[in-house]
């Protein structure tokens, strides 16, 4: 393995950290938010809608600009506009600061997220097995190193651009020093110029990638239950205290972290398409103990076991939908499949917390608590298309190096 692929593999590593503490600064200051710029309760979903929206937007255009320019090019420039906006977020002036500096923010995570993944692809390609899933541990990493930063400036009454600037002095000359470092390809220059315009004409059709956008939109709709509703979830229907009440989300993000830390090597070892059954079923195990939760530790013990099944879901399904459009239709169409993919985590998102919220309202947050247990088990049903031909590698057949995404494929 080359040092450019391992140097590549490390600073792509870092901008997943850095997005996930960035990401994490914003949506656990969210009443901060609405109290320094004195949104109402009935207009804040509007903002909080619109980020994901104009996220998709960025995701959707990142598709056509990678067909012009590298990825990692669109990475090196979106991730430093994503923590500016976080700053404009915490300093600005009125309700259009505040709606402006959260438009910027979501346009430009839809173009990092979608970069980001597309880098990660393609690293897997070139490494010849499973390391997604290390880039998304990482990324839960800086979502617990950014909810304790926001929650250190909560505790010291700090104001938003005085909680949020040492963070962005600290990331933003580091993401830019690391960014020197990104690959496109195998690792030297000719390789970064075809990755970065090999999609020319290919057209991605979307029947290719439905099973895996279904995959990710119920991925992400259990995960934005858990981060939605678990506070709430606890302690108005299990009877939970306030203060415990906060802890499932910390443990689901800690066991996620931990999932998404050896679930490369799970891959390597048993499969993409095993380590994605045992999510999916851990996972709905997980949101069933949740329903029929007799007390405060039973409960957590659920949302436990949600954070070590859904972990997995969403690294694999980037990196078998890079595989799939690789296999189809050239290397250079993968990043046409991830970014349209990568639109699905973002109405996931949406759909995830109205949903669980009106059925609790029109019937019981027990039973609306079994909808996204049934949505993740719709997962089994397209399991085998996380499968790979025998000849790529994973289990007992894999290759030290190798030209495209195998069976492991998305994992971080």
């Amino acid at each position: 393995m080359t040092d450019a692929l391992r140097h590549g593999r490390a600073s792509l590593a870092f901008a997943f950290l850095a997005q996930g503490a960035a990401f994490a600064l914003l949506v656990t200051r969210i009443p901060a938010v609405q109290e320094r710029y004195g949104v109402s309760d009935a207009l804040l979903p509007l903002f909080l809608a619109a980020v994901p929206i104009l996220a998709g937007v960025g995701s959707v255009t990142t598709e056509r600009v990678v067909k012009r320019v590298p990825p990692s090019r669109v990475l090196r420039w979106s991730q430093p506009v994503v923590l500016l906006a976080l700053l404009g977020v915490g300093g600005g002036r009125g309700m259009a600061g505040l709606g402006i500096s959260l438009a910027v923010f979501g346009l430009a995570v839809g173009a990092l997220d979608a970069s980001m993944n597309m880098l990660g692809v393609r690293l897997q390609r070139a490494y010849g097995r499973s390391i997604m899933l290390g880039f998304h541990a990482v990324y839960s990493l800086g979502g617990i190193v950014g909810a304790s930063l926001a929650w250190a400036g909560a505790r010291g009454d700090l104001a938003l651009w005085a909680s949020y600037l040492p963070a962005v002095l600290v990331l933003l000359p580091a993401v830019l020093a690391g960014s020197r470092w990104y690959v496109d390809g195998g690792g030297d220059a000719s390789s970064e110029v075809t990755a970065g315009r090999g999609a020319g004409g290919t057209r991605v059709g979307f029947g290719l990638l439905l099973p895996l956008c279904l995959v990710m939109t119920f991925a992400y709709i259990g995960d934005s239950t858990v981060s939605n509703w678990s506070a709430k979830y606890l302690q108005d229907v299990v009877g939970s205290s306030e203060q415990l009440a906060t802890v499932p989300y910390n443990v689901y993000m800690v066991t996620t972290l931990l999932g998404r830390s050896v679930g490369d090597a799970g891959v390597r070892r048993f499969g993409a398409v095993a380590v994605v059954r045992a999510g999916a079923v851990l996972a709905a195990g997980g949101f069933g103990i949740v329903a029929v939760a007799p007390g405060t530790w039973v409960g957590m013990l659920g949302f436990t076991m949600l954070g070590l099944g859904l972990c997995v879901l969403v690294p694999q399904t980037f990196a078998a939908a890079g595989r799939l459009a690789a296999e189809r239709h050239g290397p250079g169409a993968s990043d046409a499949a991830v970014a349209r993919l990568n639109v699905f985590n973002y109405v996931g998102f949406l759909i995830g917390s109205p949903l669980v919220g009106t059925l609790g309202d029109l019937w019981s947050y027990r039973g609306a608590m079994l909808v996204p247990m049934v949505l993740v088990l719709v997962t089994l049903v397209y399991a085998r298309s996380f499968a790979a031909p025998p000849d790529r590698y994973g289990g007992k057949h894999e290759r030290p190096r190798a030209t495209d995404v195998g069976r492991g494929s998305n994992g971080l």
